[in-house]
């Protein structure tokens, strides 16, 4: 049973209305996961906070969706990996590179592959990474600056990610193509 229904803008608490509002005009719509996070003003403003800040990061567009979309993927958020797959694809991640993180797969780019790599590390090690883990991305060409961005990556997504474990948010229809049953590509 799903104890946390979307509100709509009307419905949200005073204090996250605008944020709502702002959602709206930016995409059309507002998303479930923020109509849901709105239940708490103080946790809308922490995603979109550290979701701002994350977009700040030193990585490319596409890196960053990438980045967004292998923490839900490593966290099993059936909501969020629909999401950012469709972001990393209109961000120009290749298909092959979305679909092989998705499935668990190869990844043929050295990059995303490292990316990928180090993000499931700082995931499931829950940052307790080795320094032949830091050095295999460090290697790959990212920096000692990216090796922290991934942390913030993981934090902006872990808000999401815990979120949709809790309240089982309904996938949008915009992002229904891009279903995800926690195993393999839909």
């Amino acid at each position: 049973m799903n104890n946390f229904p979307p509100h709509t803008i009307d419905s949200a608490p005073e204090e996250a209305k605008e944020a709502l509002r702002a959602t709206e005009k930016r995409l059309g719509f507002v998303p479930n996961m923020l109509s849901v996070l709105a239940e708490s003003p103080v946790a809308l403003e922490a995603y979109q906070g550290i979701q701002a800040v994350f977009g700040k990061s030193s990585f490319s567009p596409a890196e960053q969706m990438f980045t967004a979309l292998v923490v839900s993927i490593t966290n099993g958020c059936t909501y969020c990996v629909p999401v950012y797959s469709m972001f990393a694809l209109k961000s120009k991640v290749p298909d092959d590179v979305v679909n092989g993180a998705r499935d668990g797969g190869a990844i043929e780019d050295a990059r995303y592959r490292a990316l990928r790599d180090f993000t499931v590390c700082v995931v499931d090690k829950r940052g307790h990474v080795t320094d032949d883990d830091i050095s295999a991305f460090l290697n790959a060409g990212f920096t000692k600056a990216q090796v922290l961005e991934v942390i913030v990556a993981s934090a902006f997504k872990l808000i999401s990610n815990y979120t949709n474990h809790i309240a089982d948010i309904p996938l949008d229809e915009a992002f229904q193509p891009y279903a995800w049953d926690g195993e393999k590509a839909a």
